[in-house]
């Protein structure tokens, strides 16, 4: 059966970055990395009807006339939104108003430096949206209590039902047990998000709250106003962009293998 619940896939884009100013422009085998983030949003397929596309139209929000007219170059659906806005989900926010998402709508937020992106992703992010009773999803995978002790990889404790109880950049849950050896207690979370539009809504209606400023985590917002995350476990892999470096590695990857034929 093919999906029910309209889908849409908003790619925010900004030029400024700390890190890696330009970055949604640079080459990557040359191509503009969004250009990447958009044709691999394009290959998610509805899992009940693979004919499908998933996502009914998916579409780049940028800030910059730059990234716009490089997008118009190649043939990427673009929206200008504001520059003002403090996070990109405040920016999808935006662009999903603009394109007029109706209510009870799916909007995916698709991070705009993930150019080896597994399009099947995206059908496990949206898949939890046939419970009318969700709001919110993201996505989370097994990691090593090693790599739970990184700060720059959140993680994530779920409940029996599968909503998001905390998330944080500290290695939880912890174990009263130094000896603990519970090698797959540790989640990691990846950071995709899908959000019926009036939740979307709801979120950046709502100021940051204290323990988002505390962690620096803006789901955190989500669950200290009572809005549930469900979270999907997936063993897909993904590899973002955040410096010069990351592009580098990203680029070595993409030329020897195409992640979402795995």
């Amino acid at each position: 059966m093919a999906q029910d619940v309209p889908r849409y896939g908003i790619i925010p884009a900004r030029y400024g970055s700390t890190r890696f100013p330009g970055k949604p422009l640079a080459d990557l085998l040359g191509r503009p990395l969004f250009q990447h983030v958009y044709e691999r949003a394009c290959l998610a397929r509805d899992p009940a009807d693979p004919a499908v596309p998933l996502l009914r139209r998916v579409v780049l929000a940028t800030d910059d006339e730059r990234i716009a007219r490089a997008a118009e170059a190649a043939g990427v659906p673009w929206l200008m939104t504001s520059s003002e806005h403090a996070s990109g989900t405040d920016r999808v926010c935006e662009a999903a108003r603009l394109l007029g998402v109706e209510q009870e709508a799916v909007v995916v937020n698709i991070q705009g430096d993930e150019p080896a992106l597994d399009p099947r992703m995206l059908g496990e992010l949206t898949a939890p949206f046939v419970d009318p009773a969700v709001r919110v999803s993201t996505l989370a995978g097994a990691i090593s209590p090693e790599r739970a002790e990184a700060r720059d990889q959140v993680k994530v404790v779920m409940a029996a039902n599968g909503d998001a109880l905390y998330f944080s950049r500290a290695p939880v849950p912890g174990s009263k047990n130094a000896a603990e050896t519970d090698r797959d207690r540790f989640l990691g979370h990846v950071g995709l998000y899908a959000f019926r539009m009036e939740a979307l809504e709801a979120f950046v209606a709502l100021p940051p709250s204290r323990l988002e400023r505390l962690e620096g985590l803006e789901q955190l917002r989500l669950l200290e106003n009572g809005i549930p995350i469900r979270v999907v476990m997936t063993a897909r892999r993904s590899r973002g962009v955040d410096t010069p470096e990351d592009l580098e590695a990203v680029r070595a990857l993409l030329r020897q293998e195409q992640l979402y034929r795995r």
